[in-house]
């Protein structure tokens, strides 16, 4: 292994373990700030190797995946320099090499991210290796929407023990169609095509503000990309790409996890740098859910309406749909609604994993299999994948320990409301998505303490 990449990954701060101790109860109140978005962030840099020219990513934050990202690239050969001033990345891709099964191995377990480098390694050196991927346990993610894909665009895949190894001695253009608009194959497919000669055609293309940020870069870089009506998007290939200065998309899964904190401890909290534009379904919920939020030329703020918090009935589902990442701080928000909410989730059979620890807290959630919502493709495969809250049911401090990142924040909010003392282990985790966590914490004014090995 890169002895580099070891050491950065072991690190105190990118470590998985250390608790957070937190005296949970009362409201916090305060300004915290957020940068380029942790699911945005690591695609930018990896459309950067499409090119040979020097590519400036801006306002970066210094978030877990960066960093792996950041050390991926090293490990082929390309250099990241980082400004720990103003976040900038300036990334220099000029001499990398292809990725090793060994170095590609080392990432399955925490990332799964070497999986969108397979477009721009075939363009450059006729080859490229995916990894068995890891990545929080949140519910099948298969590949093969990227295999399929990937093959439509002429390359040869080989299945082995350690991943699969693919060649290509020319990639051209073709048409795509997605069974379900999956973010992560929708990224592949623009990575390939714009170097692929002839037109690429792909429908039933996921349309994030994360995929429209790449889609602004890469034009930025000479790509011709049209979005058009339907979930359609076109690609011309061309023979060459640019560097270009790019500024990050501002994380909105963090500013909707601040906005349930605010509204959940009844609470106030200005978000510097939060999008309203990137917000429109998560604001209607909240708002709905009694939620109150205040534009402003830098942010917004939120807190909870006069009238309370009422309980609502949605579900998840792709852009311009609820978010599938929103709905764990806004589930652990709505244990203090008072009513019945519902929550339908559409995209993650496995997201309901946290619910047992807020049960555990004094919450009242309980789980069904069947669709309470609109009919999705969960329905008869036996996933609880509707949630039924009841409330408001007063929280207890509690031990518990975070399974994945956003169920992490979701214990955070929990532990925010909780009276008493609660310790959430693996706090480590939040730090793949949360800039500075601990640093926001304190300027909430909340009562917490750091233990174990993961102390800065």
């Amino acid at each position: 292994m890169n002895a580099t990449l070891q050491n950065t990954l072991n690190a105190p701060r990118y470590r998985n373990d250390g608790t957070l101790v937190i005296q949970g109860g009362r409201p916090i109140h305060g300004t915290i700030k957020v940068r380029g978005a942790k699911n945005s962030v690591p695609k930018n840099m990896v459309a950067a190797l499409l090119t040979e020219e020097i590519t400036e990513i801006r306002s970066v934050a210094d978030v877990r995946d960066v960093a792996i990202m950041a050390e991926l690239v090293a490990a082929i050969g390309g250099q990241v320099t980082r400004n720990a001033l103003d976040g900038s990345l300036t990334m220099d891709p000029r001499h990398i090499a292809p990725m090793s099964p060994d170095t590609a191995a080392h990432f399955s377990d925490i990332s799964r991210i070497p999986i969108l480098l397979c477009g721009p390694l075939l363009h450059r050196f006729g080859e490229a290796f995916i990894p068995n991927l890891g990545g929080c346990v949140i519910g099948a993610r298969p590949i093969d929407f990227h295999l399929a894909a990937l093959k439509q665009f002429g390359a040869t895949l080989e299945e082995r023990a350690d991943g699969i190894y693919l060649t290509a001695t020319h990639l051209r253009g073709a048409r795509i169609n997605l069974d379900f608009p999956s973010v992560g194959a929708t990224e592949q497919v623009i990575l390939t095509a714009v170097l692929a000669e002839g037109e690429t055609e792909l429908s039933n293309a996921a349309v994030e503000p994360e995929i429209m940020d790449l889609i602004g870069q890469l034009q930025k870089m000479g790509a011709q990309i049209t979005v058009e009506t339907d979930r359609v998007i076109r690609i011309n290939g061309v023979k060459k790409l640019r560097g270009c200065v790019h500024v990050a998309l501002p994380d909105r899964l963090e500013v909707a996890s601040w906005a349930c904190a605010a509204a959940a401890t009844d609470g106030e909290i200005f978000v510097e740098g939060a999008r309203h534009g990137d917000l429109f379904a998560f604001l209607n919920a909240y708002m709905r859910a009694g939620g109150d939020f205040e534009v402003t030329e830098t942010g917004i703020w939120f807190r909870r309406s006069q009238q309370g918090l009422h309980p609502v009935c949605l579900e998840t589902g792709v852009h311009p749909g609820f978010m599938t990442d929103w709905q764990q701080p806004f589930a652990t928000m709505l244990t203090q609604a008072a009513g019945v909410s519902i929550i339908h989730e559409t995209v993650y059979e496995g997201r309901f994993g946290y619910v047992h620890a807020l049960n555990k807290m004094g919450a009242n959630i309980a789980l069904r299999t069947d669709c309470l919502g609109s009919r999705c493709r969960f329905g008869r495969l036996n996933h609880e994948h509707s949630a039924i809250i009841s409330g408001p049911t007063p929280m207890q401090g509690s031990h518990i320990a975070i399974p994945d990142l956003r169920a992490g924040f979701s214990y955070v909010i929990a532990g925010l409301i909780a009276n008493g003392t609660s310790h959430i282990s693996n706090i480590g985790l939040i730090q793949r998505g949360y800039e500075f966590f601990n640093e926001k914490l304190t300027s909430l004014n909340v009562d917490f303490e750091i233990t174990g090995r993961n102390n800065k």
